[in-house]
């Protein structure tokens, strides 16, 4: 086995040509895949390899402005505060409820092409047009009350048009009108999907039967005006990127950034130590524990917004049934998960917000380890010591991606132990990330789910409702558990505009104690982001989207 990961390292070095110049240009990344795809209205949007590529190829609007470090030296941000990036400047009239955004001058993309309000205007009004896989670019708009983006588009017809709500005034202003307040507008345009696309390019790779390149779009490029230009893709192998000479904010400090798929997380971590890559994403808790001793190596990380959970279809028998739905969520051994799959790098996750957001509450409905209440649960419902259950052998498998195995794997193992021994037969299904993805976020089909890639990136509680839990009739956009609750319903878009912050907290509470008697999902744990990083480099910085902005790197010394 060492000399197998020593040739490994061997042919790493070769492949690149690796030497200790290189640290002075290249930003050399090994993680468990690369973006299988570039669309944030495409089939892989939700996935945090897809987030990689997008953040770091296109710009937002605005973003946040940094805030504190904490003490483990990771940079965090501070989620009141904003800061111009392709608007420059920005002004709400509350009487008219129009924002007017001034755009930033002299911006130029990859290939020279100058961004103006052209850009907004194109970007808009593909997210209107709902012509994608996954309508991301649409839920965002909706979330934070863009007139006009609201589920009719769903319908055809004139109302997939863009109109005045989102309108150039010249070329360096556009204002965009919203239906109703809503604190949710500067938070949202920070978002991955609100990120500005390069209209010309884009039309220039359009046809007939695809008027808004999605296929170019999720396997060429996703063109825009960002710190990064990408130069070479090859899917499940490598992304290639070079800086952007003229990028507004100056040029990057590396020269180029190899993103490089190394499937085993033990092979990465090898790697590193060697000193030949300057960062390694998705180790195993152990793994980072064990680094944390290594010598030439910072192992830093922050609880942000990342969680694990099961969901269980509505769609699907038995999970129709909530007596079924909360038996699993007792006969879940929390503090085994903690240990076992995360080296206690987690906790409990009490609640279906991430317990940092703003609005987030801790329900008094909780679901604690009880096999004695699950097995009562499951008698209640028919199913005495789960006899008749072996009917839905097709819905008992716990599905995950593949690509996590080494940090899900283990879990899934101890959750299938644990659900046998109050009765419950599962199996374990592992499929690829991709195609994860498409039934998770498209066909909506799988029956349950181990999920530790979904997070609301939006940090909002409200945002996170949205997100997952309202009903995709009434525009919610993941809910891939098919949930649906007309008191949540109706009590979140009662909450969206309202502007009363007492009242909002209050409307979010009612919310989220219902997510939980009705286990929308059944939560699990709350886990550390961490990064494992070359004591070569410095910048680590935690966004709430969780991918690595590789323009806050630079040489540390």
């Amino acid at each position: 086995m060492k000399s197998a990961l020593l040739r490994s390292i061997a042919a790493f070095g070769l492949a690149f040509g690796l030497a200790a110049p290189a640290y002075s240009a290249d930003l050399l990344v090994l993680t468990d895949d690369v973006p299988a795809g570039l669309d944030f209205d495409g089939p892989t949007s939700s996935t945090i390899q897809s987030y990689s590529g997008i953040v770091n190829l296109l710009e937002p609007l605005v973003y946040f402005q940094n805030g504190a470090v904490n003490s483990e030296g990771v940079q965090l941000l501070d989620f009141q505060k904003f800061e111009g990036r392709l608007a420059e400047s920005w002004s709400f009239d509350k009487s008219t409820l129009t924002w007017t955004m001034k755009l930033r001058r002299d911006v130029k993309g990859c290939d020279g092409q100058t961004f103006d309000a052209d850009d907004v205007i194109y970007t808009y009004a593909r997210a209107k047009s709902v012509s994608g896989a996954a309508p991301i670019g649409w839920f965002l708009a909706s979330v934070s009350s863009i007139d006009g983006f609201t589920p009719a588009v769903f319908g055809g017809g004139d109302a997939q048009n863009l109109g005045d709500e989102v309108k150039k005034i010249d070329d360096y202003t556009v204002t965009i009108r919203q239906s109703a307040p809503n604190q949710l507008f500067l938070p949202v345009l920070t978002i991955f999907a609100a990120n500005l696309l390069d209209k010309e390019t884009m039309e220039d790779n359009a046809t007939a039967e695809d008027k808004w390149s999605h296929t170019y779009n999720n396997n060429v490029n996703a063109p825009g005006f960002g710190p990064w230009c990408l130069t070479e893709w090859r899917k499940g192998e490598e992304m290639r990127l070079r800086a952007n000479p003229d990028y507004y904010r100056g040029k990057a400090a590396f020269d180029r950034v190899i993103l490089r798929k190394v499937p085993q997380s033990s092979n990465r971590t090898v790697i590193l130590r060697s000193g030949q890559a300057h960062i390694v994403e998705r180790l195993t808790p152990k793994e980072y524990d064990n680094l944390s001793r290594a010598s030439g190596v910072k192992v830093m990380g922050t609880f942000g917004n990342e969680n694990l959970f099961l969901h269980l279809n509505y769609n699907v028998k038995p999970f129709d049934d909530v007596r079924i739905r909360r038996a699993i969520a007792h006969a879940i051994p929390y503090d085994r998960i903690i240990q076992t799959g995360y080296f206690g790098l987690a906790r409990k996750w009490d609640g279906a917000i991430p317990s940092s957001y703003p609005g987030f509450h801790k329900s008094s409905t909780q679901y604690e380890y009880s096999p004695d209440k699950a097995k009562a649960l499951l008698a209640e419902a028919g199913f005495p010591g789960g006899r008749g259950l072996e009917q839905f052998s097709d819905s008992f498998k716990i599905t995950y991606q593949s690509e996590r195995e080494s940090v899900l794997g283990p879990v899934a193992t101890v959750l299938r132990s644990a659900l046998a021994e109050v009765g419950i037969p599962v199996l374990l299904d592992p499929i690829p990330a991709s195609q994860y993805g498409d039934r998770e976020l498209v066909k909506k089909d799988l029956p349950l789910g181990l999920t530790d890639h979904v997070k609301p990136i939006g940090v909002d509680a409200g945002y996170g409702v949205q997100l997952s839990y309202v009903s995709t009739a009434k525009g919610g956009i993941l809910n891939s558990m098919n949930y649906v609750n007309d008191t949540v319903d109706a009590k979140f878009f009662e909450m969206l505009v309202e502007g009363d912050v007492a009242k909002r907290n209050g409307l979010l509470v009612e919310i989220q104690d219902q997510l939980m008697i009705d286990v929308a999902v059944a939560p699990i744990v709350e886990f550390k982001t961490i990064w494992a990083i070359s004591d070569k480099i410095k910048g680590v910085t935690w966004h709430p989207d969780n991918s690595l902005h590789w323009y806050d790197y630079s040489p540390a010394n």
